[in-house]
């Protein structure tokens, strides 16, 4: 029995199709890996990240406490508690 031409031409494109939906599948799959990589690469660089904003976070609350700021006060900028005499106090109007 003859095959018909266009027996062998579908045929063809069949085999044609099947590769390319295959060579599709392998691709996206290789994709898919690839952005699965990137976004757990990614998730470790967050994870640094926040360690890092709660360590900075910590040393700013460090830096602001007051016996911190009167220490420095002190020794920088030469400020020293001012005597009685020198204070002036200031009554205001009550609403």
């Amino acid at each position: 029995m003859r095959r018909r031409p266009y027996e062998c031409l579908l045929a063809v494109a069949l085999c044609v199709a099947i590769i390319a939906t295959g060579l599709r599948i392998v691709s996206a799959k290789h994709e898919a890996r690839q952005l699965f990589a990137e976004l757990e690469a990614l998730n470790r660089e967050q994870d640094r990240l926040e360690v890092d904003w709660g360590r900075l976070r910590l040393e700013q609350s460090t830096h602001a406490t007051h016996p911190r700021i009167e220490q420095l006060a002190r020794s920088k900028l030469n400020l020293s508690e001012p005597q009685s005499e020198q204070l002036v106090v200031i009554a205001g109007a009550r609403p």
